[in-house]
């Protein structure tokens, strides 16, 4: 039944790595910012330059955690939240909320 997500994700899917306390997991997922209401995206402007200040969203068949990160084109994202989705008994996909790793640290 799930078979179908799984070639979603295999086809349009990005490349990702779930990187866990004892495990990396390279796998694919959907990852997008999260659009704020009236397209206003938070931010700041540091000495380094522009910080995009938006959550970001995962969707995808690997569990994540909170205490998990996701790597993708040289961007880290912190897990903050995360649950899993069932169609009927089995586990569809994991839906999870990603800050961007500078967020994270401050």
């Amino acid at each position: 039944m799930t078979d179908w997500i799984r070639e979603t994700l295999e086809r349009y899917g990005q490349a990702v790595t779930v990187q866990m306390t004892d495990e990396q997991v390279l796998t694919r997922a959907f990852l997008q910012p999260l659009t704020e209401k009236g397209e206003r995206v938070p931010d700041a402007v540091t000495g380094i330059g522009w910080i995009d200040g938006r959550l970001w969203l995962y969707l995808g068949q690997t569990p994540v955690g909170p205490s998990d990160w996701v790597l993708w084109n040289g961007m880290t994202f912190r897990v903050r939240s995360s649950r899993p989705y069932y169609i009927g008994e089995t586990p569809a996909y994991w839906w999870a909320s990603l800050e961007t790793e500078r967020e994270a640290a401050e």
